[in-house]
């Protein structure tokens, strides 16, 4: 008998977001005609920019033209994206040599598969509340997870000790679900301490674009001594409305070594084994995002969805409800009143406002009382969806 992988046994039975729809769609069977302001899951409302669109369709007009044909990419990105993104890097301070970029097919699938470069035998670390793809993607490679909590009183921002030594460490940040941003000096003391471990720090920056404060760090790589122990990965889905189109990148310096092994050497043999790379169609539109048009509309876009965080930042306020983040990221965090449990606002959102938004316990155990927020929505909806918040009884 074929034994399968028996550490999936090990999984939730029902995956945050899963259940999220599940439940969304039986409301909606119920009522058929009622419209639902989804402000629940982190998917984009805003369509591509034009200078996106633009060099998708040069490069559909390629594909049917035999000079300007191109079959099979290099796997672990095409030189013109990578060496984009390696400028877009250097504009900011950060030099990267482009050997050490790796384009992927979105950073949900890179945070999984990077895995590969890990001993099984190795332990992660999860700061929670946490996006659920880091514990999961463990708990079916059966490494043993230390669960680091945080709450408000540290901000949801732990700092490195005893208990969060482990030989992966996760960091995101700005964090999903709560919107918390590391300092320069907070980020400092956690690649101090991996260095000092011989840990590796997975940095996850999905949302940096999102930061406006000038003093918070936008890559992990803008701290001393982060090179030999980091791994940073990005994704142009909430950057640049890539969530349909999917494309992210992977940082991984060429200093970083663990038992005279080079971690950039081995992620080449690994993508060149086990990928075919992302394709030029959408390689082409992506290195549009890093010509100065292109950034000058992400950010267009990334201004609406700031918009939106006020919006639903002023509702809480006179609603009265305590909430995190917002303002360096585009989520809201928000304790749930009257000791309220997370499914339990959840439901009386979807009953009596016909708000959809996250459960904080599918974040992990310290995140339940506690609820998520998204700013992706469609404006409108996000105004309607305001006014709701502010007039029902939901959070009394």
């Amino acid at each position: 008998m074929t034994r399968p992988n028996m550490h999936y046994a090990d999984l939730k039975d029902s995956y945050l977001f899963r259940r999220i729809a599940q439940k969304t769609t039986a409301y909606e069977r119920v009522h058929p005609n009622t419209h639902l302001y989804r402000m629940g899951i982190g998917d984009v409302s805003l369509p591509l920019c034009g200078a996106v669109i633009q060099a998708l369709h040069e490069a559909v007009d390629d594909q049917a033209d035999v000079r300007r044909f191109q079959g099979y990419m290099p796997e672990c990105g095409a030189p013109f994206l990578r060496e984009a993104i390696a400028a877009h890097y250097g504009s900011r301070g950060v030099a990267l040599d482009a050997n050490e970029v790796f384009v992927s097919s979105g950073a949900s699938d890179e945070l999984g598969d990077i895995l590969d470069l890990f001993d099984a035998a190795s332990s992660a670390m999860v700061v929670e509340p946490a996006y659920p793809a880091y514990v999961d993607a463990n708990v079916m490679a059966g490494r043993h997870i230390v669960h680091v909590p945080t709450c408000e009183e540290d901000g949801f921002l732990p700092q490195p000790s005893d208990a969060t030594r482990a030989d992966v460490l996760y960091l995101c940040s700005p964090n999903n679900p709560t919107g918390a941003v590391f300092s320069r000096a907070q980020l400092q003391e956690w690649v101090d301490f991996a260095n000092q471990c011989e840990s590796i720090i997975l940095f996850d920056a999905a949302y940096e674009a999102f930061i406006e404060d000038d003093e918070l760090p936008h890559s992990i790589f803008e701290l001393d001594g982060a090179r030999t122990c980091a791994i940073e990965i990005c994704s142009l889905s909430k950057t640049a409305g890539f969530t349909g189109t999917r494309l992210g990148y992977t940082i991984i310096p060429k200093e970083l070594e663990r038992c005279g092994m080079s971690l950039n050497d081995m992620w080449v043999r690994n993508r060149t084994t086990k990928t075919n790379g992302v394709s030029y169609i959408i390689q082409r539109g992506a290195a549009a995002v890093f010509t100065p048009e292109g950034q000058h509309q992400i950010h267009e876009g990334i201004a609406v969805y700031k918009r939106n965080a006020k919006v639903l930042m002023r509702a809480l306020d006179e609603a009265d409800v305590w909430y995190c983040g917002g303002r360096n990221a585009p989520y809201l965090w928000l304790r749930c009143p009257n000791g309220m449990g997370s499914w339990e606002l959840f439901d009386r959102m979807l009953e009596e406002i016909q708000v959809v938004g996250t459960p904080g316990e599918g974040f992990g155990s310290c995140g339940e009382g506690y609820f998520r927020l998204s700013t992706f929505g469609n404006p409108q909806d996000t105004i309607e969806a305001a006014k709701r918040l502010c007039k029902k009884s939901v959070f009394r």
